[in-house]
């Protein structure tokens, strides 16, 4: 028996629920079919732990939560949990606030050292230190954002995400408030975000979440708020973006309510990938490795309602899709050379999915 037979892939998903019911569950992978199955070592005592983070060699998650203080007011918490390489079940090793409001996102550095939040109620991000043994350290360090931009929803900052770039040394942070991509500069010795530069989009847009290209420097952003997506080239000397072009993510035709959400691009850095929720699909583009130009593929249904996460498999073969309304994970198979989706027929009931975490 070969390694690659003997090893097991796992897919945690993180999800809405009180602290009485199952928040985090585990779920084998069948790396043939793109099917998940919950293995019964889902956890519980979480509000709403929506969203993940894996070390994958340390073998442990990180997932945000809710805590409420003595005087009845939120705030973000973070836990942290042992994953058992056999049966994926998760053991809790320690758990901290982290900023003073409830928080949407969270991720480590690339040194698993440091744990970053951000929170989107209060315009906040904030940065953890971890301890060798993975335990979370009180918050070191939280910078509030300021400003406004066009719509009502955009009436204060709204911190929506915290993403990390190759060398380790920026972090962005998209503020769906402000119409901004706000870069910090990350100082590992002193344990500080120091704020860099502020990339402005246009206004309405709504910046939530950021992909990186793997292997060349260009990243992309998702816009909430006008359904399109934003390319720009990235000079990771510097820390500062240029934009290249901003693309829909709805059909021409399509006039209904929508809300953008998740993105993610392919292993190979061919294709992106990005949810609808309203218009309920995944739009596929091509990247154009010369420029970082997008082109255009399809649109897929995503079989259920309000697409808030996805996840691309480690070997690039299926895309499973969060629905959070219809309380259902869906399986679709990518075609590495079309980047076209198209159904498994694997559907998995969980209720009210986020986010989906892979390890091997």
């Amino acid at each position: 028996m070969n390694n690659s037979s003997q090893q097991q892939t796992f897919a945690f998903i993180g999800s809405y629920a009180e602290p009485s019911s199952p928040g985090v569950h585990v779920c084998s992978y069948n790396v043939e079919t793109g099917a998940l199955a919950l293995t019964g070592a889902s956890v519980d005592g979480l509000k709403n732990p929506t969203f993940l983070d894996i070390d994958e060699k340390a073998l442990r998650l990180y997932a945000l939560s809710e805590g409420i203080n003595a005087e009845g007011q939120r705030y973000g918490e973070a836990n942290a949990y042992t994953i058992e390489p056999k049966s994926g079940q998760l053991t809790l090793l320690n758990k901290e606030q982290t900023v003073t409001s409830p928080t949407c996102h969270i991720t480590l550095d690339h040194t698993h050292r440091y744990l970053m939040v951000a929170s989107y109620h209060g315009g906040l991000v904030g940065l953890s230190p971890l301890l060798a043994d993975g335990r979370i350290s009180p918050l070191a360090d939280a910078h509030q954002h300021v400003g406004a931009s066009l719509l009502p929803v955009q009436s204060q900052p709204r911190a929506h995400s915290m993403t990390v770039d190759r060398l380790n040394r920026y972090v962005l942070a998209c503020d769906l408030g402000l119409d901004r991509i706000i870069i910090y500069r990350l100082d590992i010795e002193q344990q500080k975000l120091i704020p860099h530069h502020e990339t402005i989009i246009d206004a309405g847009s709504g910046p939530r979440h950021w992909q990186f290209h793997p292997s060349l420097a260009y990243g992309y952003v998702i816009n909430e708020l006008n359904a399109t997506i934003t390319a720009f080239s990235y000079d990771e000397q510097q820390g500062q973006l240029t934009m290249i072009e901003t693309v829909p993510t709805l059909p021409a035709d399509y006039d209904g309510e929508n809300a953008c959400a998740d993105i993610h691009i392919s292993p190979d850095g061919r294709f992106l990938y990005g949810s609808n929720r309203g218009h309920d699909s995944i739009v596929v583009y091509a990247i154009d490795p010369t420029n970082g130009r997008l082109s255009f593929v399809e649109h897929i249904s995503t079989m259920g309602q309000h697409p808030r996460g996805f996840a691309i498999s480690p070997d690039g073969h299926f895309v499973l899709v969060a629905n959070r309304d219809t309380n259902d994970i869906v399986s679709f198979r990518r075609d590495a050379e079309s980047g076209k989706l198209s159904p498994t027929g694997h559907t998995l009931q969980v209720p009210k999915p986020v986010c989906i975490k892979f390890i091997t």
